[in-house]
């Protein structure tokens, strides 16, 4: 191995490119991998904006990963060896608080992830960190799933997570506001568990288009048609079981209420801008129609269990969502794409 390495170099906000670095080597505890594939995410486009709060720029970010293990770190005791390739969620839980202790690890107080505490995977090769390994989210790649799956399965992780706590099932009845490459992975896991019909709005028609591919019931420009209205309407005017809020546009969180039905759920998927996180939802319509709020952020490493099996099953057609596939080194071509909001999901490979 060289004593450099290619990678993706974050300096300032719009300002990114192919950097040689210092090679990575295998940590203490921990492993060395070979980088195949690295998914470009939603978190991370806003990284590429405008900075992230977690991440002290110049920083190599990426962090739906994908690699084979080429060396292990010294003191090394874990099951992987040389040669074994592994989607690498990012997560590593503290251990050590109320929730990690009664095993409720997707609500960790202190987790930390690669690509914000540790490098990340838009290079040729990623330390795994020890923490990583021993409490994180790393699991072997199915051996039907390439490894340009392989990597995404960090979001899908996710989604698997909120739909759980959202107790999304047969028969329902679900809107999922925002087609981009979480709203589709949210349409692919409700029909995986049931539901009966699937309503997607969003405000950009080449957005929408983007979804088809995944077989919604019906779609809806919310620029161009009263949202809540036409869920109503498609509902015979009962109003939606589930609601899923797959942007970060505070009035869908409005909307969300407005248009599920009495004991209906909503799952607040999408964080919004700090400066417009309090939306004016009408509480007490979330009182008289006995609403269901919920957040969800990070996941289990159950969930991801769940993720890669559903996704080597093909009952998420991973093959719909990862809509374009770029070399490393056009790593700004992909990103221009992904932020210009022309791609469902681009991943990188070294």
């Amino acid at each position: 191995m060289s004593e450099m390495m290619k990678a993706v170099v974050v300096r300032a906000p719009m300002d990114y490119g192919i950097e040689e670095v210092p090679m990575a080597t295998a940590p203490a505890g921990g492993l060395l991998l070979k980088v195949e594939a690295c998914g470009l995410c939603g978190s991370d486009l806003r990284t590429l904006r405008s900075g992230h709060r977690k991440v002290t720029l110049p920083w190599i970010i990426g962090h739906e990963i994908c690699g084979e293990v080429v060396a292990l770190g010294p003191g090394y005791a874990g099951v992987w060896a040389v040669g074994d390739r592994l989607a690498v969620g990012p997560l590593a839980y503290c251990g050590a608080c109320d929730f990690c202790a009664d095993g409720e690890f997707e609500y960790c107080e202190a987790y930390r992830e690669i690509g914000q505490a540790w490098p990340g995977g838009f290079a040729e090769y990623l330390a795994l960190p020890e923490a990583c390994v021993r409490l994180g989210t790393v699991r072997r790649a199915p051996e039907r799933l390439e490894s340009v799956y392989a990597a995404i399965s960090e979001p899908i992780s996710s989604c698997v997570h909120a739909q759980e706590k959202g107790q999304v099932s047969l028969g329902q009845t679900l809107v999922v506001i925002g087609t981009g490459p979480i709203g589709c992975i949210h349409i692919s896991l409700a029909r995986a568990r049931g539901v009966r019909q699937v309503i997607v709005a969003d405000i950009v028609d080449e957005r929408l288009a983007l979804a088809e591919p995944f077989g919604p019931d019906a779609v809806v420009n919310a620029a161009k048609t009263d949202l809540v209205a036409e869920v109503r309407r498609l509902t015979g005017g009962k109003g939606a079981d589930v609601v899923i809020t797959a942007t970060p546009a505070p009035v869908a969180q409005v909307q969300a209420v407005e248009m599920a039905r009495k004991g209906g759920r909503i799952l607040l998927f999408g964080g919004l801008p700090k400066d417009q996180s309090r939306p004016g939802i009408d509480m007490n319509l979330v009182h008289y129609n006995a609403l269901h709020l919920i957040g969800t952020t990070i996941f289990a490493p159950r969930h991801q269990r769940i993720a890669l099996e559903l996704m080597a099953s093909g009952r998420i057609p991973v093959e719909k969502l990862v809509t374009h596939r770029f070399p490393l080194e056009a790593f700004a071509e992909g990103a221009h794409l992904a932020l210009e909001g022309k791609a469902l999901k681009v991943v990188f490979s070294p």
